[in-house]
């Protein structure tokens, strides 16, 4: 074999020295939060008892016995690392546990409790440096030694408003302004309570946006505002004032309720406020709107009065959602669809027992001058019955065609019904004949209008039955009155019988009852003509729906859109600004005379003019009704903007550049938006809308507070404990049986609470979610592992910082020129960070962002670059090219992060050494955001693809330290590759290779060239191979134990695997990639075998070695 000469052997330059003289920091105020877990604090009580323990131990001089344990917990510790590998959970490509399934990274809101390990309370520092409110945070102090979100966030937003970062005036000033306006508004959250999660996504989105625009130069206007939420509000306020007064709404004027209402919207209106400050929202709060303030309800007005008059909006008597326990019309979104499987029994209120639905009744319908003939039809609502006009059949259904134009007999009335055919009936449902009552069903409201059937009103607004059904049932709850049609039924002999049936309940979301269809004056906005100009403006590309397959429900909504029911049975909200004229005639909308005006006095000089009489002889009575909560929202586009008035803010920023919101209000909200503003300003509110998915519990379900799966931003935040959780439950509306299911639930999903993880790890975690994909499960463990990320951050700026010392002074980023491969590395990958993140934002899918973001602050900076230079940083003075480069790292990489963790990037950017001249901004968030060109001259992707290959030689180098379990030992380390070009590219990294390989002294060896005796072989690739030096470093005999251990219990697992044949495609998919893991792992096995034994062979005793 020949000589191997030293010169193949490099001098360390990169040592393994850490860096030293790291400042030692003195908290100003530090607290632990337990979150009320007593097992948390068992656990931190028993590992203080076991830290004196040991203390006391080695005072007592028994360090020999420590040693021994020490050994056996290392050995323990090795089988663990072991059995975890043999059954897959970790791979060893570098040392790195990688997980198949990460528990951090689960599909559901869940407790910490069910994540792969319980949290542990962080130690939490408060920032107590006396600051008024709006002024800038003091960071003359050193940063704490971890992170923690209180000290963050502490001071920051109040100087961010003070400064009026967030105005578009402020941004005409900065270096980088475009000249180019960039708008959206929040959608307007009701102002019934707090925000959800749900609405912490919108936000997070939406600033993220926000900030980003606003770094690049473009004048940005968010406008804040909240909506009156008209139902849900009063129906919030009646709760309360029955729980507190034991006073029922009626019971008052209309004047004293409303003013109960203004006075609950002010002491609980401005919470929706402090969230959104919580969230780091960076609206401008000089501009926020409230639905039902006074320049809303101008527009409000304008365009119910421009509707009116361009014949869109119109008085009529149409069948419409009802809510008996409201007593008011409702929209259909809030109508739930709720499926019944059968017979399923609801408790609904002002109803005394619980009444079963989900049930077919057979009823039979006599057939005149026919004794024994009949026809029987089924029904999920016999209450209706009294209202029922005709019985329809399919004209071609060959059982009742002998039938055709008969009548029948009612079978409570006796009254003569026609029998009708009808090819909308379904001959194979049920007996093929239906009942049909016009004002009760709107399908059979449709069927009657075709065939000039009148309609019967039965069920009155209360919910019991009306003088139409007869004294016997009249003024009875319909539900009470079901169960008398029903005996009246069987005693006259006209009961089929009745069976479990599946069907669908339509429930009034607000108050829990069943929905009726009711036959209503209303006040309706005609949507036809609206609704075809705005399927028109997707079709034609003039507004973008993304994602793009939204698109099909957009067409089928307003291919099929109805007129819109605007009228409310409220108190709260906007009345409507309609007026009937009272003359002495008989009342009824035939003979009723409306008038439209925006103020009383335009309404009398028009009645006026049709009546032909004095308008001061004239008396009006303006309709009580309000507008449907979506009329007023629908304008906030433009309304928030000072519309109808042509204010400045209108004239440059309406139209909105985009439209983000979620995508259950596409229909409900945008689509409404687009008809109105379309109508009312000549042009589309937004020409682009960005959906973003729905945010759910665990279970896949809805954010309810009835289920108690309803969680404040703030409690994610800060942290809470379990019984606050359960006290905020008790303090709210929910009645008796609502809240025992939500305690239990919230007892379920968080026993011991909720950890404090902190408003920049909460957003991190909600943007790293695509918005093509479907709903959005979020768990409590993901947002932790944001805060971890957080803290990486932390730590690695606080290495940087103290790498830079006090009299470092930065060089303009264009100047900087890399002197060392690995940093010309780091910063391309910088410039490689800023051109995905630059993508992300333009496609506005913030999922790339953060990818992008955590790869290049985890992987690239802290796990590769830092590590690799602490060598370089240990001698001093400090050489000046990587402290440049740390700079730019954290400067750049600081401002990439911005829009996505604001408050983290501030307190961390603030403390970074002051550019020469003082031109820097004066915060990140007006700061340029770094853009692909202006860090194009740092891009070297053949460099990149270079390192790769390093990066795996890395890889190689620590899995073969770990099959031979060389903890501390530094090998010596060889390289052979037969390309010529390999070998230059590992001689330009052997410092950090050996570094980060965390091996001894590297080496290039010569093709061809044999490598020394008792030295381990491992295959890089095709071309290259490692060497590494064992002789002294491992005991070969018992290692081989060790091993043939190992061997055996995967041959176990392999022979089990070969021996079974599963069923299933998939299974065998797995099966065949266990298979093939297993086997190299063996291969891997028994080619360190060979290893060993060769070196025993060479050196066969141990006082040899």
């Amino acid at each position: 074999m020949p000589h191997l000469p030293l010169g193949y052997f490099r001098s360390p330059v990169w040592g393994l020295r850490p860096l030293e003289g790291l400042p030692r920091f003195r908290a100003l105020s530090t607290h632990s939060k337990p979150h009320g877990s007593s097992i948390s604090r068992k656990n931190h009580e028993a590992k203080q008892k076991r830290q004196r323990e040991k203390q006391a131990a080695l005072e007592a001089g028994i360090a020999r016995k420590n040693k021994v344990r020490d050994q056996l917990v290392l050995g323990s510790l090795r089988k663990l690392w072991t059995g975890l590998e043999e059954t897959g959970w970790i791979q060893m490509p570098g040392l790195e546990i990688v997980f198949p399934h990460p528990p951090v990274f689960g599909h559901s809101f869940q407790s910490p409790a069910e994540s792969s390990k319980a949290w542990t309370p962080k130690e939490v520092v408060l920032y107590e440096i006396p600051t008024e409110p709006g002024k800038k945070k003091d960071v003359s102090r050193l940063l704490p030694p971890a992170y923690s979100p209180q000290y963050v966030e502490a001071a920051w937003y109040s100087w961010w408003v003070r400064e009026g970062f967030f105005k578009p005036e402020y941004q005409t000033k900065l270096p980088q302004a475009t000249g180019e306006t960039f708008s959206m508004c929040i959608p307007p959250p009701n102002v019934t309570g707090s925000l959800h999660i749900g609405h912490a996504l919108t936000v997070a989105i939406q600033d993220a946006l926000v900030r980003w625009h606003r770094m690049c130069g473009d004048q940005v206007l968010w406008v804040p505002g909240s909506d009156h939420a008209g139902i849900a509000t009063q129906a919030v306020v009646e709760k309360q004032l029955w729980k507190e007064r034991g006073v029922r709404r009626h019971e008052l004027s209309r004047e004293e309720f409303l003013r109960e209402v203004w006075k609950w919207k002010e002491e609980k209106g401005g919470e929706i406020s402090e969230q959104l400050q919580a969230l780091g929202a960076s609206l401008d709060w000089d501009r926020e709107c409230f639905t039902m303030d006074a320049g809303s309800s101008v527009a409000v007005t304008e365009a119910f009065v421009r509707l009116y008059e361009a014949g869109l909006l119109y008085r009529g008597q149409q069948l419409v959602n009802w809510s008996c326990a409201l007593r008011s019309a409702i929209s259909d979104i809030e109508v739930e669809s709720r499926p019944l499987p059968g017979r399923t029994e609801l408790r609904l209120p002002g109803c005394p027992s619980p009444v079963s639905f989900g049930l077919l009744v057979s009823v039979a319908f006599p057939v005149d001058g026919e004794p024994d003939a009949e026809v029987v039809v089924g029904t999920t609502r016999p209450e209706t019955l009294p209202g029922d006009v005709a019985v329809a059949v399919h004209p071609d259904d060959s059982r009742y065609m002998h039938l055709h134009g008969r009548q029948l007999r009612h079978p409570l009335t006796g009254q003569l019904l026609p029998l009708i055919t009808d090819s909308a009936v379904q001959p194979h449902v049920g007996t093929g004949a239906v009942k049909v009552t016009p004002a009760h069903s709107p399908a059979d409201a449709e069927l009657g209008a075709r065939h000039s059937l009148s309609p019967l009103s039965v069920i009155a607004e209360d919910g019991t039955m009306t003088s139409l059904c007869g004294d016997w049932l009249q003024g009875l709850h319909r539900f009470v009155a079901r169960e008398k049609i029903m005996s009246a039924l069987r005693e006259r002999g006209l009961f089929r019988g009745i069976q479990s049936h599946p069907m669908v309940l339509p429930i009034c979301s607000r108050s829990g009852d069943v929905v009726e269809y009711l036959l209503k004056s209303q006040w309706f906005v005609r949507c036809q003509e609206m609704g075809d100009r705005a399927a028109q403006a997707v079709e034609s590309g003039a507004l973008e729906l993304s994602p793009s397959f939204h698109q099909k429900n957009w067409q089928h909504w307003f291919s099929h859109i109805g007129d819109w029911c605007v009228s409310r049975q409220l108190w709260w909200g906007h009345q409507i600004p309609a007026y009937l004229v009272v003359e002495g005639h008989t009342k009824g909308d035939k003979g009723d005379c409306w008038v439209v005006g925006r103020t009383e006095a335009e309404a009398r000089k028009i009645a006026a003019e049709l009546t032909g009489k004095p308008g001061a002889e004239l008396t009006l009575q303006r309709d009580p009704d309000v507008l449907d909560t979506w009329f007023s929202s629908a304008l906030f586009p433009f309304a928030a903007l000072g519309w109808p008035q042509e204010t400045p803010d209108l004239a440059r920023f309406y139209p909105l550049s985009l439209l983000e919101t979620g995508s259950d209000l596409l229909l409900f909200w945008v689509g409404r938006m687009v008809m109105l503003g379309t109508q009312l300003t000549g042009q589309l509110p937004f020409s682009k809308v960005l959906l973003h998915s729905m945010v759910r519990d665990r279970q896949g379900r809805k954010m309810s507070k009835s289920l108690g799966n309803v969680l404040d931003p703030r409690d994610i935040i800060h942290g809470v404990d379990l019984q606050v959780l359960q006290a905020k439950l008790r303090d709210g509306n929910l009645d008796s049986t609502e809240l025992a299911i939500a305690t239990a639930a919230q007892r379920k999903d968080f026993p011991h609470g909720i950890p404090e993880c902190g408003t920049d790890a909460l957003r991190f975690a909600l943007c790293s979610h695509g918005a093509l994909g479907g709903d959005l499960n979020l768990s409590v463990s993901e947002v932790l592992s944001s805060r971890h990320f957080c803290n990486k951050i932390w730590n690695a700026l606080r290495f940087i910082l103290n790498a830079l010392g006090e009299k470092f002074v930065p060089q303009p980023a264009e100047e900087l020129s890399p002197s060392s491969p690995m940093d010309a590395w780091i910063l391309s990958r910088l410039a490689h960070t800023a051109q995905e993140c630059e993508r992300g934002f333009l496609a506005r899918e913030l999922s790339l962002i953060t990818h992008a973001l955590h790869h290049f602050w985890l992987h690239n900076l802290c796990d590769v670059y830092l590590e690799a230079i602490k060598p370089v940083l240990s001698h001093s003075p400090h050489p000046r090219d990587p402290l440049q480069v740390l700079f730019s790292c954290a400067d750049v990489g600081l401002r990439l992060l911005a829009p996505i963790m604001p408050f983290l990037a501030e307190e961390l950017w603030q403390r970074l050494p002051p550019r020469p001249g003082g031109s820097s901004a004066p915060s990140i968030c007006v700061a340029p955001y770094p853009t692909a060109h202006s860090l194009e001259h740092w891009r070297q992707p053949e460099l990149e693809q270079h390192f790769s290959r390093v990066q795996e030689a890395v890889q190689a180098l620590r899995a073969f330290r770990a099959t031979y379990q060389l903890t501390k030992a530094r090998p010596r380390v060889l390289l052979q590759s037969s390309e010529p070009g390999e070998q230059g590219l590992f001689e330009a990294f052997l410092e950090p290779l050996g570094t980060l390989g965390r091996c001894g002294v590297m080496g290039l060896l010569p093709p061809g060239v044999a490598a020394p005796s008792g030295w381990a072989q491992a295959p890089l690739s095709d071309t290259t191979q490692v060497y590494m030096e064992l002789q002294g470093l491992v005991d070969p005999q018992a290692h081989l134990s060790l091993l043939a251990a190992r061997r055996h219990k995967l041959q176990k697992q392999l022979d089990g695997l070969m021996a079974w044949t599963p069923s299933e495609g998939e299974a065998d998919t797995k099966r065949q990639q266990r298979l093939s893991s297993l086997q190299l792992d063996l291969s891997k096995l028994d080619k360190a075998a060979s290893h060993l034994r060769q070196l025993m062979d060479a050196y066969p005793g141990p006082g040899e070695l």
